[in-house]
């Protein structure tokens, strides 16, 4: 009877456990100090930080490129933005961009979680639209999941999407497979149940070799689009590794210049 208590209380606790942690499983945020931004900053005199103040007084930050056409950048669930400072300056000459720090990431306050990154998406839009009549999204990996949720309830030119994915439900039930995901995950981005309604031109890049997120989550998502679209394959390309193959940049300077697909 003890051994059957034991089990018993052992499949309980896993998804329980689970459960509550499942926001550090899912946000790794990357804080940058003060000091660290100014000297980024210092470092890219075509840089800006801007700085907005949520809805609940959350300060937010993102940096920003000018030119045109705008490019707002929303990243990974590890990722400090800033990086893509240096590569967008170098590989996509006179665009301009956005690249938004989530909240807990870089120069951002608070915590993160879909609903206020979805918000923050939406305010942000909301902020730039004002300067920029053409205005194209970026979203990498957990980024594609925010983008297509402002997507949707937003106009914009066109959204890339890096390594993205059905829904972190299907996901998550590739990863735990013996975990009832599907009632445990508070997080879902699920961009498939948009894609059908979505008529913005979309460029999907997707690497061969993601074991992180396998290009079948990306071609669900892929194939229920509603809009015009293209696929880019990054043959030998991993998760992250995108960027270095041949064919990446060339296909967001083509998405982004050419007339709509």
């Amino acid at each position: 009877m003890e051994w059957v208590v034991a089990v018993v209380a052992l499949v309980l606790a896993v998804p329980v456990a689970m459960y509550v942690g499942q926001d550090r499983l899912l946000f790794h945020p990357q804080s940058v100090p003060e000091n660290a931004r100014a000297q980024i900053e210092q470092s890219f005199p075509g840089a800006a930080s801007v700085f907005i103040q949520a809805r609940d007084g959350t300060r937010l930050h993102a940096w920003h490129l000018k030119g045109s056409p705008l490019v707002v950048y929303f990243g990974g669930n590890g990722e400090d933005v800033s990086w893509m400072l240096r590569r967008v300056a170098q590989q996509a000459p006179g665009a301009g961009w956005l690249l938004v720090d989530y909240r807990g990431y870089g120069s951002s306050d608070g915590s993160p979680s879909e609903a206020r990154l979805v918000a923050d998406a939406l305010l942000w839009y909301d902020r730039v639209a004002r300067q920029h009549k053409t205005i194209h999204l970026f979203g990498r990996s957990l980024g594609s999941g925010v983008a297509v949720q402002l997507a949707a309830e937003r106009q914009v030119a066109g959204l890339i999407l890096v390594a993205p994915f059905d829904s972190l439900v299907e996901v998550g039930k590739r990863i735990y497979p013996f975990l009832p995901v599907n009632w445990m995950l508070k997080h879902r981005f699920d961009s498939v149940a948009l894609a059908p309604k979505m008529k913005v031109p979309l460029l999907c890049i997707v690497a061969s070799h993601d074991d992180i997120v396998p290009p079948e989550h990306a071609k669900r998502l892929y194939d229920a689009w509603g809009g015009p679209k293209r696929w880019v394959g990054l043959e030998g390309a991993g998760h992250n590794t995108t960027d270095s193959a041949l064919n990446y940049w060339p296909s967001i300077q083509r998405f982004l210049t050419e007339k709509p697909i």
